[in-house]
């Protein structure tokens, strides 16, 4: 594989292995607020509005900015009823057919996040609830782990082609 191929995944690979291990740690913010919502509300008998609603947030956040890093590890659903059969050029053709049509999937997710971000800025949008929230923080969060995604599905498309064509990416 070409030089710029092998650096290209490198560094896309480096880069959200490093934001899914920042990213880990999300779990325990939300854990934290969770728990501040259960004594407030139980304890204290103070509830706040805003609680699940922020939780719901960082649970947005923890899923889709972990998404790159899960794609990485393969750790995502498979059904391998044949697929545990093929050789393993076998494989790589059928996974790289797969990380076209995933690759097309992300860029219609990203366009949409992308217009539906600008719209919220736009217009100043906020969520339907008691708190009423500025949407446009959540959708850009979702815009970029849409965008990190398409980096990491072409990181993945190239290994796929790599291992099709019988050659080393590393």
């Amino acid at each position: 594989m070409p030089r710029v191929i092998k650096a290209y995944v490198r560094y896309v690979d480096a880069f959200n292995r490093g934001l899914g291990n920042v990213v880990m740690y999300l779990i325990f913010v939300m854990i934290g607020v969770l728990l501040f919502a259960s004594v407030t509300r139980y304890v204290l008998n103070i509830p706040f509005i805003w609680i699940i609603e922020l939780s719901q947030f960082l649970m947005a956040a923890y899923w889709i900015l972990g998404g790159p890093y899960s794609m990485q590890l393969n750790t995502h659903v498979r059904m391998d009823v044949l697929y545990e059969r093929w050789r393993p050029k076998t494989q790589g053709f059928w996974d790289s057919l797969t990380a076209i049509c995933l690759i097309f999937y992300l860029l219609m997710l990203f366009r949409g996040g992308f217009a539906s971000t600008a719209y919220s800025l736009e217009h100043g949008q906020r969520n339907y609830s008691a708190w009423a929230p500025l949407m446009w923080p959540i959708k850009a969060i979702m815009t970029v782990g849409f965008g990190l995604m398409i980096l990491q599905a072409i990181s993945i498309f190239f290994k796929d082609l790599a291992k099709f064509m019988g050659r080393d990416i590393a």
